[in-house]
């Protein structure tokens, strides 16, 4: 999968909702990193919610599955998955 400016930009700048330690410093960083573990970005809530459901994922209530360490907002309505 591809990864647009935007989706690493804000990996980079909120990867320690997530992890203890910075994972990547630069773009080409990040970019190896997501593609490593198989981040994917989804267009929407609902497909935030129909992945974990997919996935067999710990299915957290819906009002807060937003707020998931894995799940990165975007800021234009898309979401980044990051199993860790």
């Amino acid at each position: 999968m591809a990864f647009d400016q935007k989706v690493v930009k804000v990996f980079l700048e909120k990867q320690l909702q997530l992890f203890p330690e910075k994972v990547a410093e630069t773009e080409e960083e990040a970019i190896e990193f997501l593609e490593d573990c198989m981040a994917v970005v989804v267009k929407s809530k609902k497909e935030v919610e129909e992945y974990f459901e997919e996935e067999g994922l710990e299915d957290p209530e819906s009002d807060s599955i937003l707020d998931a360490a894995e799940v990165f907002a975007i800021g234009d309505g898309r979401y980044l998955i990051v199993e860790a």
